[in-house]
């Protein structure tokens, strides 16, 4: 009998041919709602394309005049803006959930009420970003409780107005991100953890290395995939900050347009029906996320292959 007509041949045709059946959904959407409207954003940036009352200016092709006159204003300080946010909410975000991670991973302290504190902790990963900016808002206001109860304890003659200093709004802004997300960060890397081998613990436990030294030498290296995950996952969020700054400062990114953050200054393009721009902005928006998304990767991944190389050098020794 020919090889190509026996059963098992025929069986791994079907099963190859409903695995492209099954995947071709995904695909199809992908296509749809993904892909053509990215490459039209990309198409349209090159174009002079917006209303004007009632009329419609263009299309018209300009090739990089949107880019140009985007570098020219206020783009570099909004994305500065928006870094800015980014990284004082994820550096405590990255800490703590560390410090916490770590320690409900501890098997020597036999915490009680792990289930109840991690539940705790991610709940506020459930509350919706507009809600959290109002409940922000209403609390740090000049007559909220914060400023009453700061009064009442004689820390504060008058009023601190939070939403009126730069220091205060970013402060906020950047705290509110660390409150939504640092639980489940905790909870990933807790995953991680305890995906490392005991082993390696009681190895070195009884080679006589301290809990700081096994956190450093075991703990961080073996869990930098997920650390990268991690912070690829909050970077990219983090460009595409908008709601809570947006609903805090009611849109205005004010004082001196220091909470403007790149998505911000893209609704304003999109709002005043100006495609062009808008498509402009969004490409560039996507570059430098492509960019730093692969710095972050590069950065992490060679590291973790340079600690591999280590730990392998140290075992044929």
């Amino acid at each position: 009998m020919n090889a190509e007509n026996s059963p098992k041949r025929r069986k791994s045709i079907r099963y190859t041919r409903w695995g492209y059946v099954f995947i071709a959904p995904f695909f199809i959407i992908f296509i749809i709602f993904s892909l053509f409207p990215m490459l039209s954003t990309v198409y349209y940036s090159f174009f002079k394309y917006y209303r004007q009352g009632l009329k419609i200016i263009g299309p018209t092709f300009i090739g990089l005049e949107n880019f140009s006159s985007l570098f020219k204003a206020d783009l570099p300080n909004y994305l500065g803006n928006t870094l800015i946010l980014w990284i004082i909410g994820f550096i405590p975000q990255i800490v703590i959930s560390l410090l916490l991670a770590a320690w409900f991973t501890n098997q020597r302290l036999h915490l009680r009420g792990q289930g109840f504190f991690k539940t705790v902790i991610y709940m506020p990963n459930l509350i919706m970003a507009s809600a959290f900016a109002m409940l922000f808002f209403a609390l740090f206001s000049d007559n909220g409780p914060v400023n009453g109860t700061l009064q009442s304890a004689g820390l504060l003659s008058e009023p601190f107005r939070f939403l009126s200093s730069v220091i205060g709004t970013r402060g906020l802004i950047s705290f509110m991100n660390f409150l939504m997300w640092f639980g489940n960060t905790t909870i990933l890397l807790m995953a991680a953890i305890m995906g490392v081998d005991p082993g390696l613990y009681e190895a070195a436990e009884i080679d006589g290395a301290t809990s700081g030294q096994m956190f450093w030498r075991i703990t961080i290296p073996l869990i930098r995939p997920i650390m990268a995950y991690v912070m690829i996952t909050s970077l990219i969020g983090g460009l595409q900050m908008f709601d809570v700054p947006q609903i805090l400062t009611n849109g205005s990114g004010n004082p001196d347009r220091s909470a403007t953050t790149m998505i911000m200054y893209l609704n304003n393009h999109m709002y005043s029906k100006n495609y062009g721009m808008a498509g402009a902005v969004s490409t560039v928006l996507f570059l430098i996320c492509a960019v730093l998304c692969l710095l972050v990767y590069s950065i992490m991944s060679g590291n973790h292959d340079s600690a591999k190389k280590e730990r392998k050098g140290g075992v044929h020794k």
